[in-house]
């Protein structure tokens, strides 16, 4: 059984167990699903300064807050007791052009690379994890939520909003993969 687990799902499989978080949450207390509202819910219950974006009752919302500490537990016990020994499966060509950037090592799920604290202190390192963090920061808060609380729960509510913020989301993803992240793996 562990084994079945260790493996990656296939999304016929994953895909209607996360859309079955929708229902889930409506039927047991009308409960929207989002992620980047937690942020919000850490901050007023940390910080009960006179700011008017956090002064309401943030212990409504407390299933949010368990429910992303499970989110954080989950990755902390797959990542020391799940993983699957075998180097991660990357297409051929992917691969050749990867390392046309340096990237070789798939031993984790994103290249240690560029994704390492070491990275951190280089410019392209500094490029995708600050000014990247930054950017999704920005652009969850510009939308209004997260791809998460708008392609999950937005688009299931069949919400105008959340298709416009989807749509934006997809459109700067393929932007980013196909133009901007070769400019900055060259870096």
């Amino acid at each position: 059984m562990l084994e079945l687990v260790k493996e990656p799902w296939p999304w016929y499989i994953a895909g209607p167990l996360i859309g079955l978080t929708v229902p889930a949450l409506l039927l047991m207390g009308n409960k929207s699903f989002g992620i980047s509202s937690s942020l919000r819910h850490i901050c007023a219950a940390c910080l009960p300064a006179n700011i008017s974006f956090f002064a309401y009752n943030w212990k409504k919302e407390t299933w949010n807050l368990l429910f992303v500490f499970g989110i954080f537990l989950g990755g902390i016990i797959a990542s020391n007791f799940l993983l699957n020994p075998s180097e991660i499966i990357v297409n051929p060509h992917l691969k050749n052009e990867l390392a046309g950037y340096g990237i070789t090592d798939y031993s984790n799920l994103v290249p240690t690379q560029f994704m390492s604290f070491e990275s951190l202190f280089t410019l392209r390192g500094f490029i995708i994890m600050v000014v990247g963090g930054f950017l999704v920061g920005f652009g969850t808060r510009y939308a209004g939520g997260c791809t998460s609380g708008h392609a999950i729960m937005g688009l299931s509510n069949l919400q105008w909003p959340s298709l416009v913020a989807t749509i934006c989301f997809m459109i700067g993803g393929f932007l980013m993969a196909n133009l901007i992240l070769p400019v900055i793996l060259s870096l």
